[in-house]
């Protein structure tokens, strides 16, 4: 409810400052508070990385919901107390809260799975943010929460679900991986794994044996502790990060929210009432939730290359599909159709891979200790290119209007070739494994290794085997 909140800011400023904001005026408070949001998630992804192996995982979720709880209630007070400040640094807040969530949270997942169950663990968090702004649609409707009367309680009512959030975390384990190499805490980290695969302490050896050649691997390469700038200048680290930073950023780059932003005007321009234009965004809406239910079960049976290059190419085609039918639609009636199939289609082939990948693969090409800083940068990216688009994309469709989706589409593909030729197989393999491949930058050759071997000596890169 943009306009109902604009209105309540003017009325703000005017209350308590004594000045009416021009439409100019009025038009950059709104764009601050839009991208203070932003700011926050990209502070609160670096500040994961210091969270996440001081507080430990849970330490740091728990973090980012006392953050998200104090944001909620300004949010609940703004109207009452007619402060524009209050829901400013209340956005500033829930994106400290949000970036600190999506750089710790996959990682926290990912290490309490066992091997086999780490994608579809990894593709939770996605899950759970596609769910949240498919409800933030609908809620945000103005019969129900998106009007004058409402829209604080609109803001805040994710208090509910974090509160019922927050007392169950309270009860859940800290990563048995965070207390074993990072904690140096053993006998806490077996028995919490134990807890969590509901077996007795003998029959983990395998996992044991893992989490102590991970730890060895670790402590050998450790020498002063992990930080985010020993991750950037560590240069066998540099292609595993460019992958994860390439794929975060490539999210927003390949233009999702901007389709969503443009999703009413193309369903208008197809026919649609404003209202039924607004239900069929969130139709498309719940095809992305659908897409990020199914890719649980494709994460756990296909591998990542595959489901990532097949969707970065049927990606390509729609968004180039839907650029050419907006541009037709004046000239050609039924364009207006085929831009419909273009925004379904880019959103179901978004969520097939590109959607939920990049949200996890950080925690398969990173080990233990480099990883919390590695998902940070991330997220970070993530939060960056969102920021960009979001910066531009207005400027885009004044100069560039439907060939705006063109630009993203070239972006796709130039993430689909980065893909093809550097990014390894990681499903079903250690990460150890994962760092001897991409240790060389982009003299690495990840790809000369047998895609499906699970077997350490057969993964070795080639210049390893060379050197044994």
């Amino acid at each position: 409810p943009a306009g109902v909140i604009k209105a309540f800011c003017n009325s703000s400023v005017q209350s308590r400052y004594g000045s009416v904001l021009d439409r100019g005026s009025l038009d950059f408070l709104w764009s601050t508070i839009v991208a203070i949001f932003l700011v926050g998630g990209t502070v609160g992804s670096l500040g994961g990385s210091f969270f996440a192996d001081k507080a430990g995982r849970k330490g740091a979720l728990i973090v980012s919901s006392v953050i998200g709880a104090v944001a909620g209630i300004l949010f609940f007070a703004s109207k009452v107390a007619n402060s524009v400040e209050m829901l400013i640094g209340g956005r500033l807040l829930v994106g400290i809260s949000s970036g600190l969530i999506t750089s710790v949270m996959p990682m926290y997942l990912t290490e309490l799975a066992p091997r086999p169950l780490r994608g579809p663990m990894g593709v939770l968090c996605p899950l759970g943010v596609t769910f949240g702004v498919l409800v933030g649609q609908v809620l945000s409707l103005s019969q129900i929460l998106g009007n004058e009367n409402y829209w604080p309680h609109l803001l805040a009512c994710y208090l509910l679900p974090l509160l019922v959030c927050s007392v169950v975390l309270i009860f859940l384990p800290e990563s048995p991986k965070y207390l074993f190499i990072i904690k140096k805490q053993p006998h806490l980290a077996i028995k919490q794994l134990a807890y969590i695969r509901d077996v007795k302490e003998e029959l983990l050896d395998g996992e044991i044996q893992e989490l102590k050649l991970e730890e060895q691997d670790n402590d050998d390469d450790k020498g002063d502790s992990w930080n985010i700038w020993r991750v950037l200048t560590d240069r066998s680290l540099l292609l595993p990060l460019l992958l994860v930073c390439s794929l975060q950023a490539g999210q927003q780059f390949s233009g999702i929210n901007a389709v969503f932003y443009y999703s009413v005007e193309i369903f208008q321009k197809s026919g649609l009432s404003l209202e039924n234009s607004q239900l069929a965004t969130i139709a498309a809406g719940c095809c992305n939730l659908f897409m990020a239910i199914l890719s649980i079960p494709v994460m756990a049976k296909f591998n990542r290359r595959t489901t990532l290059q097949l969707s970065l190419t049927t990606t390509t085609f729609f968004l180039v599909l839907l650029g050419i039918a907006i541009i037709l639609t004046s000239q050609v009636s039924w364009m207006s159709y085929l831009s419909i199939v273009g925004v379904l289609g880019f959103v179901i082939c978004y969520g097939i891979a590109l959607g939920p990948i990049p949200y996890f693969i950080g925690s398969e090409l990173f080990e233990v200790g480099p990883r919390p800083s590695a998902m940070a940068l991330g997220s970070m990216a993530n939060w960056g290119g969102n920021f960009v688009v979001g910066l531009f994309f207005q400027i885009m469709l004044t100069y560039l209007g439907a060939g705006s989706f063109f630009i993203f589409a070239a972006v796709v593909v130039a993430l689909f070739f980065f893909v093809r030729f550097y990014l390894p197989e990681t499903r079903g393999r250690d990460p150890a494994q994962i760092a001897l491949l991409c240790k060389q930058g982009f003299s690495s050759r990840p790809l000369e290794s047998p895609v499906n071997s699970a077997s350490t000596v057969e993964t070795f890169s080639v210049s390893d085997v060379k050197e044994v």
